[in-house]
């Protein structure tokens, strides 16, 4: 499935349009070519790492759209990792760069929420949609595939939006990346820092969640009103730590 950004718009044309602002190692591949300063050796080496970069930068854009939760944090946040994925390109040595790089815009925003946390610019989280209802709901299924069949199913685009912004961090990006970007527990499980059963059971929970919150955003809808969405929770788990009841 191709990336959806929280906004609606899909990452790829920002990813395209953007990435010579991104210019790692601080020159795009033309501007390397036209110094004499710099190595053939290096210009090769940027070419490389853009053809490993830019399949993913849609992708990138897009988990870092939904944890930052608006575009201009979210470009500032795929810049910076961009750059530091050129710096330690050298040691990357997997199979595949995508989650390698998704895991760079993970730590990167993280490491800017810490910064902003110690200055008192990031908002309280939000306890009350962290202590969300945890039951299944009656009719619904919590098969994998749910949360996206309802979106094309009922083409409620913007309820299931709303409804991904009102969950804790720790509970959006796994949903993320598994329903909207197509990526495998294992790949997951690399990009959050988390082991694979941890993932899988952040994702029953996350589900469940999520049909808390469309459940109750489609009754409204069918009542005639329209319920306010809540403000995104913007406090992030650690890297690594499991939170409270995942097995």
């Amino acid at each position: 499935m191709r990336s959806t950004t929280a906004s609606g718009d899909t990452g790829i044309n920002w990813a395209r349009g953007r990435y010579r602002a991104v210019k790692p190692g601080g020159a795009t591949v033309a501007e390397i070519d036209s110094k004499g300063g710099r190595s053939r050796d290096d210009a090769e080496r940027s070419r490389r790492f853009q053809q490993m970069a830019l399949p993913h930068l849609d992708a990138a854009y897009n988990l870092a759209r939904w944890l930052a939760g608006n575009a201009s944090d979210a470009e500032d946040i795929v810049q910076e990792a961009v750059m530091r994925a050129f710096r330690f390109f050298d040691s990357f040595h997997g199979e595949s760069a995508r989650p390698w790089l998704l895991a760079i815009v993970r730590r990167t925003w993280y490491t800017e929420w810490q910064r902003r946390s110690s200055s008192h610019e990031v908002a309280a989280f939000d306890d009350e949609i962290e202590q969300a209802d945890d039951t299944a709901i009656d009719g619904w299924s919590t098969a994998p595939s749910d949360p996206q069949a309802l979106l094309i199913r009922e083409e409620n685009t913007r309820l299931v939006h709303e409804a991904l912004a009102q969950l804790p961090v720790e509970f959006r990006e796994v949903l993320i990346l598994r329903e909207l970007e197509d990526m495998s527990y294992r790949d997951i499980a690399a990009i959050a820092d988390l082991p694979i059963g941890t993932v899988m059971s952040r994702l029953t929970r996350a589900r469940r969640k999520l049909a808390t919150l469309l459940k109750a955003r489609l009754a409204a809808g069918s009542a005639g009103g329209s319920q306010a969405a809540a403000p995104m929770s913007r406090q992030p788990p650690e890297p690594g730590p499991i939170c409270e009841g995942d097995a």
